[in-house]
């Protein structure tokens, strides 16, 4: 079977996503459903590795990565899933009907199904062979499962449900490098990713009305801020609580946190780009620059404090 299914993509499209699209994704389309731009969440995982100091050891990084690695296959599970189940509605989107590789038509559904077996039976290997690690994931795929068929259509639980998976990336982190994991990095998880995925929904409404999704339909634009903002001040002051009880010595790393949730509000309110998290890292230099140098600072600090 040819790998492009046989119907062609429009012959042109609109403006700047030609260029996007066409030059690299387009001849990699069943690379593409995995969303490997995505993977980048699932250094979420390495935060017990950072914040237990365990960044040198090259037994835990390698344990870390490795569950990293497992948490991809998963989320790439849930968006082939979600590509699945909103192709249709994905062909009346502006810019999903081009960007999707099903919704275009370049993948059927038949080798998608095919490509979502083997993940799932990766998955399932997983968790044979590291239940510690695999039975989490494993609650993360039933979470999302759920989402995907029911959850996402109810409000504020959506949120949450979105929160949930970068909390679970935090779990599995400390899991595969056998730490404790701090009740403080757990709620200063929930809260950024509650901020991240309100702004998520607030940029959702704006671009598509509440017709783009139907949840949306229950949120206003005032609403979802007041969750955003919730959220953000809720995330500085429990990661401020965690350093000051739990790592004093990152302390100095409370202005850079602070600047990048200012400069992603502000990428939002003015470039609009708060629908994908990740495209926002990626097209913003300061706000990479500011993460790279958390990461760094962190990194320097915990080593220095070392016994």
């Amino acid at each position: 079977m040819s790998l492009l299914a046989s119907e062609a993509l429009p012959s042109r499209l609109p403006g700047a996503l030609e260029d996007s699209f066409i030059s690299a994704p387009i001849r990699r389309p069943l690379l593409q459903l995995l969303r490997p731009r995505q993977w980048i969440k699932n250094i979420f995982v390495l935060a017990p590795v950072i914040f237990a100091g365990l960044f040198f050891d090259g037994e835990a990084v390698g344990r870390a990565l490795l569950a990293g690695a497992i948490f991809s296959m998963a989320a790439s599970a849930v968006y082939l899933l979600n590509d699945l189940l909103d192709a249709e509605r994905d062909r009346q989107h502006p810019t999903k009907r081009f960007t999707r590789p099903i919704a275009a038509g370049v993948v059927s559904t038949r080798q998608a199904v095919t490509l979502l077996g083997a993940l799932c039976l990766i998955l399932l290997l997983a968790l044979t062979w590291w239940p510690v690690v695999g039975l989490v994931v494993a609650l993360y795929l039933a979470i999302n499962v759920a989402y995907s068929f029911k959850l996402k259509h109810v409000p504020v639980v959506d949120l949450f449900c979105i929160a949930t998976g970068f909390v679970l990336r935090v779990w599995v982190g400390a899991l595969a490098v056998e730490v404790p994991l701090s009740s403080w990095m757990l709620i200063t998880t929930l809260c950024l990713a509650l901020y991240l995925a309100a702004i998520k929904r607030r940029t959702e409404l704006t671009r598509s009305g509440r017709g783009g999704r139907a949840v949306l339909g229950a949120y206003s634009v005032v609403l979802l801020d007041r969750y955003a903002e919730i959220a953000a001040v809720s995330s500085i002051l429990f990661y401020g609580l965690y350093v000051m009880e739990v790592r004093p010595e990152l302390t100095v790393t409370i202005p850079l946190v602070l600047f990048g949730l200012f400069r992603y509000w502000f990428i939002v309110e003015k470039q609009d780009a708060g629908e994908s998290p990740t495209d926002a890292l990626y097209s913003d230099l300061p706000l990479l620059l500011t993460v790279a140098a958390w990461g760094v600072l962190s990194g320097t600090v915990l080593w220095i404090s070392q016994p």
